[in-house]
């Protein structure tokens, strides 16, 4: 392994490594970078990040933690790859939510959770690399945004919804253009390429370069974790060819159904050309025969007046045999 990935990757370290309440400072770092306000892990929820099998599904970790002015907060980090996405996001919020109220509780316990999604793979269409998401309600009609009363400490005091209901941080790791200068983008280049600055000063970093290194972890640790990137590239490598495939399999349907949406439509405008056609030729044909009608209507009348038939012929321009005939 060389000097680029001499630190494990944080997919992996979340799940196995940052459990352990010496190493609590690295995601602490993370949620303060975010939040933008430090904060302290009171303790590592029960999820389904705590489950240990090395192909299980889920990648979920709570975390319960404290603000600078003793707020408890509760944050929900996830990574798996999945296709409902955001319907996941959803749904782990709501987890979050009801699994950390006791039953019978007023809901003034319900406590502020937010959502951090770590995403390394294509989520959809967006440029930036980092999204953060709060609920408001705005008027209808006066566009104002709506405050709420809330009592706290035996004090009535106005809050906005984003205030309480959740928030959501959706880091696009590939979006991430490598140049790292803050913090924040610090922290990217970690969660992207492996890299910890020698003399970071980002929260989180440090301790991180610290215990997180490879090197430092047993054999076993490492045969698990040269495992788990095995799995990693297999799986991307799964999902890019069947990406690919489909791509392919979609311009040959879409050719298909392209061509033969062009015959349909073809077909339609060739029956409706045949039908003007035939329209125009049916009143030509009309015409002619009401011209052919009129004039035999004429001929038939001079006979009635006893005009000579060779006289008829010569008006009308009917020959003697048809004038016979009217």
């Amino acid at each position: 392994m060389n000097a680029d990935n001499k630190y494990v990757r944080f997919d992996w370290a979340v799940k196995r490594m940052l459990r352990d309440k010496a190493n609590f400072g690295v995601l602490e770092g993370l949620i303060t970078v975010l939040l933008g306000q430090t904060v302290e892990i009171v303790e590592i929820l029960e999820s389904e990040g705590n489950q240990e099998a090395e192909d299980d599904k889920f990648n979920r970790v709570d975390v319960k933690a404290k603000t600078a002015n003793d707020e408890i907060i509760i944050v929900e980090v996830q990574l798996t790859r999945h296709i409902y996405y955001l319907q996941r996001i959803l749904y782990g919020v709501a987890k979050a939510v009801t699994e950390h109220i006791k039953l019978g509780k007023k809901y003034d316990e319900v406590k502020k959770v937010y959502s951090i999604s770590i995403v390394y793979f294509d989520l959809g269409q967006g440029a930036d690399y980092l999204y953060h998401g709060t609920n408001t309600f705005v008027g209808v009609h006066t566009k104002d945004t709506l405050k709420v009363n809330v009592k706290e400490d035996n004090i009535i005091r106005m809050k906005t919804p984003e205030e309480i209901f959740p928030e959501y941080y959706i880091i696009r790791v590939n979006e991430f253009n490598d140049l790292a200068t803050t913090p924040l983008e610090e922290w990217l280049d970690y969660l992207k390429n492996g890299h910890i600055k020698e003399n970071t000063t980002a929260p989180g970093l440090e301790m991180a370069r610290e215990r997180l290194q490879y090197l430092a972890m047993s054999e076993a640790e490492r045969r698990a974790y040269d495992a788990h990137l095995d799995n990693m590239m297999l799986q991307n490598d799964v999902l890019d060819t069947a990406k690919a495939e489909g791509l392919v399999e979609g311009r040959a349907e879409g050719l298909a159904k392209g061509l033969a949406e062009g015959l349909e439509v073809g077909r339609a405008e060739g029956r409706a050309e045949g039908r003007a056609e035939g329209r125009e030729e049916g009143r030509e044909e009309g015409r002619e025969e009401g011209r052919k009608e009129g004039i035999l209507s004429v001929a038939r009348n001079l006979k009635q007046l006893n005009i000579p038939i060779a006289e008829i012929a010569k008006v009308t321009g009917l020959t003697e045999d048809e004038i016979e005939k009217v």
